[in-house]
């Protein structure tokens, strides 16, 4: 009966060593996991600040202007109208078919670029230049026609007005060129003087066309 004992005491002894053999095994597995955790983490939360440093600072750089811009847009508003408004008058006086088509293509590229810079100066804080009043005040300066020179135009018709037209677009578009290579070297917002850029590729190929169309009128 006392071996009987002996045996089983021994033998709960062994199980209750394995018992904590297995407790210290699980705690060290558990230790290791935290460790490994933490190193998983450490990469995302390192890498995590640049994008967010990036993105901060990208709404900045595209938000500058300075009155460059603020002075382009205001100007080549009244231009565009303008050259709109001469263009409106190739339909119905205009003989050449190239001319009636140069003047849709004037209107179709020049009427989304005067909602763009308008955009542009309500975002600023800046005032839109109105309709009519300010249009005529700028007339003469930047290669715009004169009152004179629209009432021309306006009672043209046929080959008298393709010339009248062309001459008067001609000097237009320089004076346009002329604001854009000011607002690409004054500006400070990239888009604005990405659309210089533009209004200077596409106004100079305009204007070597109109002289060409002058030639044969």
């Amino acid at each position: 009966m006392t071996r009987k004992r002996s045996l089983v005491r021994r033998g709960a002894a062994v199980a209750a060593a394995g018992a904590a053999a297995l407790v210290l095994a699980a705690c060290g597995g558990d230790g290791d996991s935290p460790a490994g955790h933490g190193d998983h983490n450490a990469p995302a939360s390192s890498s995590a600040p640049a994008p967010a440093s990036a993105s901060a600072s990208a709404p900045a750089s595209q938000g500058q202007h300075n009155a460059a811009d603020v002075a382009f847009a205001k100007g080549m508003i009244p231009h565009h109208r303008q050259a709109v408004e001469m263009a409106g008058l190739a339909p119905d006086r205009a003989r050449s078919a190239e001319v009636k088509k140069l003047a849709a293509d004037i209107k179709k590229a020049q009427d989304p670029e005067i909602r763009t810079l308008s955009g542009w100066l309500t975002s600023w804080g800046e005032e839109v230049p109105a309709e009519g009043a300010m249009d005529h005040s700028a007339h003469g300066t930047g290669g715009m026609m004169t009152a004179g020179e629209m009432t021309e135009l306006e009672d043209a018709s046929g080959k008298a007005f393709d010339t009248a037209f062309l001459e008067m677009m001609i000097r237009h578009h320089e004076g346009a060129v002329q604001m854009a290579k000011t607002e690409q070297a004054d500006g400070a917002y990239g888009p604005a003087t990405k659309m210089a850029g533009e209004i200077i590729t596409s106004q100079s190929a305009e204007i070597e066309q109109m002289t060409r169309l002058l030639g044969e009128n």
